[in-house]
């Protein structure tokens, strides 16, 4: 049997030490679906990997045998010993699973209550399993329904009204070190979504100046022209970091790339000038060890989280909206995964009794030809269908243990629900007889 699982960890689970290990970059997620599939074979049916800032799950449609053995391979295929992930991993089945798809994509399980960004990552997410062609009914069906949650959850309830972003955040500990925003040079590290972002929130306050470092350079232009900013190439970091009092790194770089032995050279070149550096990257742009320079104030998404956290509060009133919301469509989605489980069974039922049907029809018809009068042919035809239907109940009756006879005896009138006074007394008669027969063998 085929069922819904989760894996994962995420902020609430794991430090950003041990998610910046586990996660998958862009065009990292396309191979790690191949490696899955490979490795787990026809026991894996579909496949999907969401891998963001804040967390690293695996949505899989699979046999259950194989899911104590997933945390190894999350392992393996990230070079970890299992030790390191195994006390921050989560696991969901079924209904649970479902659950979580639903309050990810509605913002419940972010470190932003009710953002908007999950939504979009985890369309990404099931658009590069569809082309990798890991996506099947079952996950697609599950996808489509959680995109119709979040919406649903949007639209009827406050969710995401008023919420504390990490932009935002970033701001507010930024003004704890220098007070007035206005009198900082800006500098950030990538033009992406969540730069994007925070670089919005900070022009809000007019810094002096605002400078774009990224690999490329056109990209950097579009969002510093946004801003009344400038751009320069990621290259030419070292020469010119010590000109800015706020930095902000968010880029997709598998290793650092600010440096303990780049900033402290800047830290003397800004004479112990204090300043303020926001590493919103997983894995994470500048180098851990920069938080133990005294000049230096490193937040990480962590630490913009425990900001985030004191906004939540106001907004518990909307989560229990939303959670009814997701527990009433759990429910109907379960209902939909039990039907389509029924559906080969009754496929199956279909086919044989036409088979028999069919069978016990080409006899009759056999009987006719031979010059058997129709009304003992028609005899020999009621009989033989209902002896071929009622074989495999009456053998299953006379064959099973007492528990399990009760628990039949009990099924059986729903299955086969007969009602003497719907049928002629030489059909009850032929009914009796097979009955009897049956019985005695």
């Amino acid at each position: 049997m085929t069922n819904v699982f989760t894996f994962g960890l995420n902020h609430h689970s794991a430090p950003v030490s041990v998610r910046e290990r586990v996660s998958m970059s862009g065009d990292l997620v396309r191979p790690a679906l191949d490696a899955l599939r490979s490795a787990f074979g026809s026991s894996l049916e579909e496949a999907t990997i969401l891998s963001t800032c804040n967390r690293t799950e695996l949505y899989l449609a699979a046999k259950p045998e194989i899911t104590e053995h997933i945390p190894r391979w999350i392992a393996d295929f990230n070079s970890l010993d299992s030790s390191l992930i195994s006390p921050h991993l989560y696991q969901y089945t079924q209904d649970q699973a479902v659950r979580h798809a639903f309050r990810v994509a509605s913002g419940l399980d972010s470190m932003v209550l009710g953002e908007a960004q999950i939504l979009g990552q985890m369309k990404t997410a099931v658009r590069t399993a569809s082309e990798a062609g890991a996506l099947g009914t079952m996950l697609n069906q599950l996808f489509q329904k959680t995109f119709s949650v979040a919406k649903e959850v949007r639209t009827q309830t406050a969710i995401g009204a008023q919420s504390v972003s990490m932009a935002a955040a970033a701001v507010r500990l930024a003004e704890r070190v220098f007070g007035d925003i206005s009198d900082t040079r800006v500098l950030f590290v990538g033009a992406g979504e969540m730069i994007e972002l925070c670089a919005t929130h900070f022009a809000a306050h007019n810094p002096k100046s605002i400078m774009i470092a990224n690999r490329t350079l056109e990209r950097g232009e579009a969002l510093a022209a946004r801003f009344g900013g400038q751009t320069m190439r990621l290259a030419d970091l070292p020469g010119v970091l010590h000109e800015y009092d706020i930095v902000v790194s968010c880029t997709a770089s598998a290793l650092p790339i600010l440096g303990l032995g780049m900033i402290q050279k800047a830290i003397r070149q800004r004479r112990f000038n204090p300043v303020v550096m926001v590493d919103l990257a997983v894995p994470r742009d500048i180098e851990p060890e920069v938080a133990e320079l005294n000049e230096v104030y490193l937040y990480t998404v962590d630490d913009l989280g425990r900001v985030v956290q004191m906004g939540n509060d106001a907004r518990q009133a909307a989560v229990v909206q939303a959670e009814a919301i997701i527990d009433s469509r759990v429910q109907s989605f379960m209902h939909w995964m039990q039907n389509r489980s029924v559906v080969p069974v009754i496929q199956g039922l279909n086919t044989a009794a036409h088979s028999v049907a069919e069978a016990e029809l080409e006899k009759a018809r056999k009987l006719l030809a031979k010059g058997v009068s129709p009304e003992e042919a028609l005899e020999r035809l009621a009989r033989a269908l209902t002896q071929k239907y009622m074989h495999a109940p009456m053998q299953a009756l006379n064959r099973s243990p007492a528990e399990e006879k009760g628990q039949l005896l009990e099924m059986l009138p729903k299955l086969f629900p007969f009602h003497a006074s719907e049928h002629s007394q030489a059909a009850d008669s032929v009914v009796s007889r097979d009955v009897a027969h049956h019985m005695e063998h």
